[in-house]
Order: C-alpha cells, then sequence, then structure tokens
C-alpha cells in the first residue's frame, strides 16, 4: 500500500510540499489542504458522524458527515467523492462547494494540533450509509440547523458560516471554484 500524502500550503493557499498523512497531525502541524462534507437527504436532514475511538484526532467526536485530505494533484471534489464512498459507502455525483476559503486550528487536549485550509462541500444523498468502522463509530440524521452538544471544533465553526448562507442546506449558494485557495483548484477546470 502507498503512504497517503497530504498538501503542505504556504500562507496564500499554494502548495509548497507534501507529508505523510500519518506523521502530519502533532503539536506543531503545519498548514496543509483538508476538506469537510455535510451529506443532506431529500428531507433536509443532515447525516452527522462520531468519528472511529482509534482516529488519531478528535477520536469519538461527533462532527459533520465526512472529512479528508485531498491525494497532491486530486481535485478535491474527487477527494471527496473518495473519502464519501471509503468511510461511508456513499455514492453521488451531486457535490457542491459552498465555503471554498473556510480555514481554522484546533487543539486537542493532547496538544496535537489541526491545521486546514478546508474547503466545505454540501452533498446531496438519500439512504443509509454503510460506514467503514475504522473510521465512523457511529452516524444519525439530524435536522437543520443542527444542535448537537459537543461537536469537534470545525465543525462549530462551519456551522457559524454556514448559517450565514441560509437557512436551509438547500439555500446554501454554490461558491464559484475560483475562489478556492491555489492548492485547491482542479488544473483541468483551469486550462
Amino acid at each position: 500500500m502507498t503512504e497517503e500524502l497530504v498538501v503542505l500550503l504556504d500562507e496564500a493557499g499554494r502548495a509548497i510540499g507534501t507529508e505523510p498523512k500519518a506523521t502530519v497531525h502533532h503539536a506543531a502541524t503545519p498548514l496543509h489542504l483538508a476538506f469537510s462534507s455535510y451529506v443532506v437527504d431529500d428531507a433536509g436532514r443532515v447525516l452527522i458522524t462520531q468519528r472511529a475511538p482509534d482516529k488519531p484526532t478528535w477520536p469519538g467526536v461527533w462532527t459533520n458527515s465526512c472529512c479528508g485530505h485531498p491525494l497532491p494533484g486530486e481535485p478535491v471534489a474527487d477527494a471527496v467523492r473518495r473519502r464519501l464512498a471509503d468511510e461511508l459507502g456513499i455514492v453521488t455525483d451531486r457535490i457542491d462547494l459552498v465555503l471554498p476559503e473556510f480555514r481554522y486550528r484546533a487543539e486537542m487536549p493532547s496538544g496535537v494540533v489541526e491545521n486546514e485550509l478546508c474547503p466545505v462541500y454540501r452533498v446531496t444523498w438519500t439512504g443509509d450509509p454503510t460506514p467503514d468502522p475504522a473510521e465512523v463509530a457511529s452516524y444519525r440524521w439530524e435536522p437543520w440547523p443542527l444542535n448537537v452538544p459537543g461537536l469537534s471544533p470545525w465543525c462549530v465553526l462551519q456551522l457559524d458560516e454556514l448559517a450565514r448562507l441560509g437557512p436551509t442546506p438547500a439555500d446554501w449558494p454554490v461558491a464559484d471554484p475560483v475562489t478556492l485557495p491555489p492548492a485547491a483548484r482542479d488544473p483541468e477546470r483551469e486550462k
């Protein structure tokens, strides 16, 4: 199996290198590219997931539907599709960019830091996921707006920004992909 790499970024969101995913998160985590996604069903409910207990960051914490890191050269929307399929067994083509420039830094009580430029996507899908237990301990569909205590720090920050986009997930406008940080832009789209 090939070692999974994450894309390291400068302050302008440009790729400056890579680091193994297994070693990138520590007390001085460098800024790197990630994504978050919110799966929304036909009833307007949002799928939230509980991170598996063996995850190195925020184990057992409830959060948005799916997060991850694009591989070097992988368009972020493709990474969203890949991780949704791997973590939740969800296959969909309806993926919309909603927060292209979201960025956060959060520190766990252990001192491990998340430091991510993390575009946020709305995914439209209805059904019951089939979670990979190594990634997801549990899941549930929740009405919007989410009112769940103890959510991950990035999810809490994202909820504030998503609320400004509109009262329901269906109202969130699709963002222009040219507003993504340079490392997150699809090179094929920019030709």
